[in-house]
C-alpha cells in the first residue's frame, strides 16, 4: 500500500508534465526527474499493455493534483465506480479477444509447422527440432539442469532471454512448464533444440505476463548445458 502511493507520488510531476502543452519546459536532469519521468513512462506502457493507451493525461494529472491539493472533487463517487466498470469491461473484451486470436492462430501455426522437414511432433503434441546434436548424457525429471534459452511468441516477439542477459540458468527438470519437462528429457547435453510448445502444455488460459497473451503458442530456442551434480552445492537457481 506504501509503494502505491509513493508511485503516485512521484509520477505527479510526471503526469502534470504531460499534460502541458509544450514538452520543450521539461527538464530531466535531477534523480527526483529522471525517476518521475522513469515511472510515468512505466506507467505508461503498463496502461497501454492493458489497452488503456487512450487515457487522458491532463485529466489523470488533475486528479492527483486535486488529490494532493486536497480540493473537492470534480466528480461524484458513482460517477467515477461507473467509469471504472467500463474500463474494466473493456479490459476483459480486448483479453478475450486477444486469447481467442492467439488460440486460432496458435492451431494453425502448429499444423502448418509439423509439416516442416525435421519438425517432430509427439503424442502430447509438442514439437521439436533438433539444432545441434551431441552425445551427452540425458536428464531425468528429477535432476536439475543448467540451460541457455529465448522464448518467443509465434509471431518472432522475443518475451524472454536468457541468452540476452548472458547467464545461463539452473532450474529443476520438473518444475518448469509441462512442454518443458518434456523436451528437456529429450535432449542429450550439449545439444540444441527448437521447442514448439502448445499453449496446453505451456500457461494454457492464464498468462503469466502482459508480454504473452493467453492461449499463446511458445517457441523456445533451448539448449542444454549441463546436469547438475548433486554431491555438488547448488548454485544459485533461477526458476
Amino acid at each position: 500500500m506504501k509503494q502505491h502511493r509513493l508511485a503516485a507520488a512521484v509520477a505527479l510531476v510526471s503526469l502534470v508534465l504531460a499534460g502541458c502543452d509544450s514538452q520543450t519546459s521539461v527538464e530531466l536532469k535531477t534523480p527526483a526527474q529522471k525517476a518521475s519521468y522513469g515511472i510515468g513512462l512505466n506507467m505508461g506502457k503498463s496502461l497501454a499493455q492493458e489497452g488503456m493507451d487512450d487515457l487522458d493525461s491532463k485529466a489523470v494529472a488533475l486528479g492527483i493534483e486535486d488529490a494532493v491539493g486536497k480540493k473537492d472533487q470534480k466528480l461524484k463517487d458513482d460517477e467515477l465506480i461507473e467509469a471504472f466498470a467500463a474500463l474494466q469491461k473493456r479490459a476483459e473484451e480486448r483479453l478475450t479477444k486477444m486469447s481467442e486470436e492467439a488460440s486460432t492462430a496458435g492451431k494453425k501455426f502448429l499444423e502448418e509447422n509439423g509439416k516442416k522437414a525435421g519438425v517432430v511432433t509427439t503424442a502430447s503434441g509438442l514439437q521439436y527440432e533438433v539444432i545441434k546434436k551431441a552425445d551427452g548424457p540425458q536428464p531425468k525429471a528429477t535432476d536439475v539442469v543448467t540451460v541457455h534459452y529465448e522464448g518467443k511468441l509465434i509471431d518472432g516477439k522475443v518475451f524472454d532471454s536468457s541468452v540476452e542477459r548472458g547467464s545461463p540458468i539452473d532450474l529443476p527438470v520438473s518444475g518448469v512448464i509441462p512442454g518443458w519437462v518434456e523436451g528437456l528429457q529429450l535432449m542429450h547435453v550439449g545439444e540444441k533444440y527448437k521447442l514448439y510448445i502448445p499453449s496446453e502444455l505451456a500457461y494454457g488460459a492464464q498468462s503469466p505476463s502482459p508480454a504473452i497473451p493467453a492461449n499463446s503458442v511458445l517457441v523456445f530456442d533451448l539448449e542444454l548445458l549441463g546436469i547438475k551434480d548433486p554431491a555438488k552445492p547448488e548454485q544459485n537457481a533461477a526458476q
